[in-house]
């Protein structure tokens, strides 16, 4: 199914996230926009990991959608407000994803749209077609 890419010839992942991952021929591409950490109720916690709690769940409720989980998650483009939101944002997601671990980009950027806002997480997986 899927296959890592992690060549030995570049220093190996700073921590759980494959370089690359390859996509056999036949599956469908589900693209999800980036989510924030808000509720339905539109309630923002104030700590990082619970953010970044909600942004997968908010990620788990769109990949449903389409028969898919979190486990199918092959790529995530991740946005943090402070370097001290990156350690809460990666256990959440050592912790939700599946294996082998999603390709992945962590960036620290200078804010959201609404100042509350510490996280932010763009994901894009892979099913059966």
């Amino acid at each position: 199914m899927l296959r890592p890419l992690n060549p030995g010839s570049i220093c190996a992942p700073f921590a759980r996230y494959s370089h690359g991952v390859e996509v056999p021929a036949g599956y469908r591409l589900i693209l999800c926009s980036g989510q924030l950490g808000i509720a339905a109720d539109e309630r923002v916690p104030e700590d990082a990991g619970e953010q970044a709690e909600r942004c997968f769940s908010n990620i788990a409720a769109i990949l449903h959608e389409a028969g898919l989980t979190l486990a199918d998650i092959v790529r995530l483009n991740t946005f943090v407000t402070h370097r001290d939101h990156l350690r809460p944002y990666m256990a959440v997601r050592d912790r939700v994803v599946g294996d082998p671990p999603p390709a992945s980009t962590l960036m620290i950027v200078s804010g959201f749209a609404r100042p509350e806002f510490k996280v932010e997480v763009e994901a894009i997986a892979v099913g059966p077609a």
